[in-house]
């Protein structure tokens, strides 16, 4: 068995780190942010085609609503003014994901990292090639809970929710000291005083 080499610490050279035990989660990611972007192009796709904007469809009993919103701003309608910066932060991060993917051992975290991913590029997608025009299209949005037109809660679309849970699930990976290689930061072995 391997043991894990961190060349900042001087030993082995800095160029032979061995690898953690197992695999790269490398396609984990790549798979959930494929499928996370899949899901959201064709639900988009769906709702561009059958659903008129600002026409709301009542379904659950009233728990969800579909519709058809455009947003020019971050998730849940932030800063709409802001359409060109939020479509260069979203490559930026798809960029620094696949860079991070590399040296990703952590199952947690290739999940994170994936729905965050597929959840950039959908909503970047919009951006690029939706009216207005390139870096400032509408994301299309079509949730809403509880009540029509975000009167609950703003309205959201897959992209937003893999996004936001992606995400929760990166903070709580990180309270909790899980580092991209599967170890634990600051852990305490068994034994150790």
């Amino acid at each position: 068995m391997s043991e894990h080499v961190d060349p900042a610490d001087g030993a082995g050279g800095g160029s032979t780190a061995a690898a953690p035990p197992g695999r790269p989660r490398t396609r984990l990611l790549l798979s959930l942010a494929a499928a996370v972007f899949v899901l959201d192009l064709v639900t988009k796709l769906v709702v561009v085609a059958t659903i008129e904007p600002g026409e709301d469809i009542r379904v659950l009993g009233g728990a969800l609503y579909l519709t058809n919103l455009r947003n020019t701003g971050a998730a849940f309608s932030f800063a709409e003014g802001a359409t060109v910066v939020f479509s260069l932060i979203a490559a930026v991060v798809a960029v620094v994901i696949v860079r991070t993917a590399r040296r990703l051992w952590s199952t947690g975290w290739a999940v994170a990292l994936g729905l965050v991913l597929g959840g950039a590029l959908g909503n970047l997608v919009d951006r690029v090639f939706r009216d207005p025009g390139f870096l400032r299209g509408g994301v299309v949005d079509f949730l809403s809970v509880f009540g029509p037109d975000g009167s609950v809660w703003p309205v959201f679309n897959v992209a937003d929710s893999a996004i936001v849970c992606g995400g929760v699930l990166g903070v709580v990976l990180a309270l909790r000291g899980v580092e991209f290689d599967g170890s634990r930061s600051g852990a305490e072995r068994p034994g150790t005083a």
